[in-house]
């Protein structure tokens, strides 16, 4: 009787009611002996998916947990690590079928978007470090260590160039004393005309000396202001040969020095590339050189060519320019001292200058300046 009832309550081990038996138990021990995050025990299948069943309880509990008025079919909940950004957030909308719809398209992330701080910061670093190569470069070939990129021809133009600018400029100056010398020599003999005419009415016995004298010096003073005005006209047309159009030949040749520099120095980058080691490092950075390289020795054959054209245009305008100036100057200082008025007057009709109307109160050519 004691053996029939011991095995009446004892369970066979494989039938299925002690089964399900055991297993709550071993879950009810686990989860006693090794609590876990909710989220951890949510059954996945293969795809990634979550399952239905768990996925309408999760659904019944948020539905739960929603204010009041915001059912679930009008809620969508982004998680994290699907096509989002944010964790956690609730966006209001329609939600048919109670399941979450992926969006599709590209993701747009933060560090993709372009910042100005960003940009600038970039644009000084490569200043930075174009400036330091140039330097190095300059510094190199004062030392006489780096090579340096020549054309004898465009050196010697620019040589001769600056060269003739600076023997232009001291014409200038004196042609500029010169003017101002003369400028005081006509102001005197105006004044001494005058005061002989005055001596002449008041010194009878003298009246003819008088007479000849103020006529002689107003006459002097008369074809002076037509010379100063030659002078003058010569100083501005020679002025603005030298301080304006010989100054912007200059101003394309600083460029083109400047372009050669950089040329120089990425030229020498690329050659000690190209002297070490080709391996899966370096043959990216060499790729990257001989593409800057090509870049600066396009700019520098550009402006190479440029300064050629603006020293032949120069040199044309130049000759043009000098030769109706020196033949002016010549002109008009013959036949001022030579004292013929008519050919100096002459010559001024022929180069079409103006003079001021003689004793007007207008500053001279240099007070003006």
């Amino acid at each position: 009787m004691s053996e029939h009832s011991n095995e009446s309550t004892t369970l066979d081990e494989s039938h299925p009611a002690a089964e399900e038996v055991q297993s709550d138990s071993e879950e009810g021990a686990m989860a006693q002996e090794s609590p876990k995050n909710s989220a951890a025990e949510i059954p996945v299948t293969s795809n990634g998916q979550l399952e239905d069943s768990h996925e309408h309880s999760f659904n019944r509990d948020l539905k739960h947990s929603l204010p009041v008025g915001l059912g679930l079919s009008e809620t969508k909940i982004t998680s994290h690590g699907f096509d989002s950004t944010k964790e956690g957030v609730v966006e209001a909308g329609p939600f048919p079928g109670g399941r979450a719809q992926q969006k599709s398209g590209p993701v747009v992330l933060a560090d993709e978007v372009k910042n100005p701080a960003m940009e600038k910061l970039e644009l000084v670093r490569k200043w930075s470090l174009n400036t330091y190569k140039c330097t190095r470069q300059i510094i190199s070939e004062k030392l006489g260590r780096g090579s340096r990129t020549v054309d004898l021809e465009l050196e010697a133009q620019i040589d001769i160039l600056r060269d003739n600018k600076k023997k232009y400029e001291n014409i200038l100056r004196l042609a500029q004393t010169l003017s101002t010398q003369l400028f005081q020599m006509v102001h005197t003999q105006r004044q001494l005309g005058d005061a002989f005419a005055d001596l002449s009415l008041k010194s009878l016995e003298l009246h003819e000396e008088f007479g000849y004298n103020a006529d002689t010096q107003k006459l002097l003073a008369k074809n002076g202001e037509t010379l100063l005005g030659a002078i003058n006209f010569f100083i501005a047309s020679v002025n603005t040969l030298v301080n304006k159009t010989i100054e912007d030949t200059l101003l394309t040749v600083k460029q083109y020095e400047s372009a050669r520099i950089e040329y120089d120095a990425y030229r020498t980058d690329l050659e000690e590339l190209n002297l070490g080691p080709r391996d899966a490092n370096t043959l990216p950075k060499i790729e990257q050189s001989q593409q800057v390289f090509q870049v600066h020795k396009e700019k520098y054959d550009k402006m190479r060519n440029d300064v050629s054209i603006k020293l032949k245009f120069l040199e044309e305008n130049k000759v043009k320019v000098l030769h109706n100036q020196l033949v002016l100057f010549h002109n008009a200082i013959a036949a001022y001292f030579a004292g013929n008025q008519k050919q100096l007057e002459q010559t001024l009709k022929q180069f079409h200058i103006k003079l001021k109307t003689p004793g007007a109160d207008a500053p001279s050519w240099l007070e003006e300046q």
